[in-house]
């Protein structure tokens, strides 16, 4: 039998038992469907999670202290013994961050300063969080202009008296009025405010990443780094140096090429540390990866029983339709049709049955995700590998259903068959 000969055959059993046909693919429909959107989910959630790491800057980076200077050596004369040597520590200061920022290879580098200071607001002492940083800072955190502007590089190379606000600094003391242009007196110094930062747009899908300091962030006042090292610290020094790597495999080697260049600038004195975020991000992005790739297969399974119940479904489906097509089945034999001609015609209407449920769950399933991640504003990917999991699902299924009842309709006896009816 000619392969279009037996596909066109399948397609008009298929059409000619519409209501047959639609009950026997409800299984697979929903079996299809539930394998799909269970590997979405996960999948989704897994790239949420790393989208929104990277999006607040957690993955692949380092935040260099200033240390105590005290630093443990060893030295060999028989056995080994341990001497201190104690150096005065020196700050980190705006000249390691441009010495960094010149000499290394990374993604995204800022200094920071966060002091705590008080500004006079309608004749009334008030405190607020003044930092210090870079305009690298906001793009790093995903924190967005609103208003006005970010600093200039002349404001940052001078260190003047500029500032950018917080979302809801702003709501707090100018609820009312447009706050760019003008000043604020804080401490000793005036400072003009000439941007203001929007709302936080990480959490805005209802999610829950690191609200408390995001919200805590935009409730500051920021001015150049360099003006707070010239105003708020003593020798131009700085709090930390946050640098961030391209991707994992070059995180290590900026970590060494970090600490070379900073110890030569330092006169070999190891006065600085590390908090290495992006070791522990990195281990804890695997250790979710591995719990996702549990869930999804547990998940997939629990969804793959639909796909075995719309098997069975299947199966029985044949097996009652044999009978019905005895005739056809004598007729064909009688005409020159072998054994292997009529199993391929019965395995291939299985196939195609479960080939056309697979499909239609697919459909299914992307539509009712794409309403889903519409109404809640976030994105859950459909992932080609769910797909083609499914389909393949789907194809076995249908393979393993249609095999016996095409086994006992290719061995059925032509003669009994033509007069089966009679």
């Amino acid at each position: 039998m000619h392969f279009f000969e037996g596909l066109g055959s399948s397609f008009q059993s298929i059409f000619s038992h519409k209501m047959r046909s639609i009950l026997t693919l409800l299984g697979i429909i929903i079996g299809v469907f539930a394998v799909v959107t269970m590997f979405s989910s996960i999948y989704g959630l897994k790239q949420m999670i790393t989208e929104k790491m990277a999006s607040m800057g957690w993955n692949n980076s380092l935040i260099i202290y200033p240390s105590t200077g005290n630093e443990k050596s060893s030295s060999r004369q028989g056995s080994f013994r341990f001497r201190y040597i104690n150096r005065e520590a020196k700050p980190l200061t705006i000249d390691d961050y441009q010495m960094l920022k010149g000499e290394t290879t990374y993604k995204s580098i800022y200094g920071y300063i966060s002091s705590r200071q008080r500004f006079l607001y309608k004749d009334n002492q008030e405190r607020l969080n003044l930092n210090a940083t870079n305009n690298e800072f906001f793009k790093n955190k995903t924190y967005n202009i609103k208003s006005g502007r970010m600093f200039m590089a002349f404001e940052e190379i001078n260190a003047l008296k500029v500032c950018i606000v917080g979302h809801y600094f702003v709501e707090e003391y100018f609820s009312k009025d447009d706050p760019i242009g003008k000043f604020l007196t804080i401490g000793e110094n005036r400072f003009k405010i000439i941007g203001v930062l929007g709302e936080d747009t990480l959490n805005s899908a209802g999610m829950d990443f690191n609200r408390w300091e995001r919200k805590h962030d935009l409730e500051a006042v920021y001015i150049p780094l360099a003006t707070g090292a010239k105003y708020l610290r003593n020798d131009d020094a700085i709090d930390y140096i946050y640098i961030q790597a391209f991707d994992g495999s070059h995180y290590w080697k900026l970590k060494t090429e970090v600490t070379q260049k900073l110890m030569a600038k330092h006169n070999m004195a190891h006065d600085f540390s590390f908090n290495d975020v992006g070791a522990l991000l990195y281990q804890i992005t695997n250790e979710i990866g591995d719990m996702m790739k549990k869930w999804n297969i547990t998940l997939s399974a629990i969804a793959s029983i639909s796909l075995i119940v719309g098997g069975i479904g299947l199966f029985s489906t044949l097996l009652i339709s044999i009978n019905e097509r005895m005739m056809e089945i004598g007729i064909r034999k009688s005409i020159g049709a072998t054994n292997m001609d009529i199993l391929s015609l019965f395995l291939m209407e299985a196939i195609i049955l479960a080939l056309i449920g697979a499909l239609i769950g697919v459909g299914i399933s992307s539509a009712l995700i794409m309403i889903i991640a519409k109404a809640i504003k976030f994105n859950f990917p459909i992932p080609t590998l769910g797909i083609f999991l499914g389909l393949g699902f789907a194809v076995v299924i249908g393979l393993i259903s249609g095999l016996y009842p095409a086994i006992k309709a290719s061995r059925i006896d032509p003669i009994k068959a033509i007069y089966y009816f009679e």
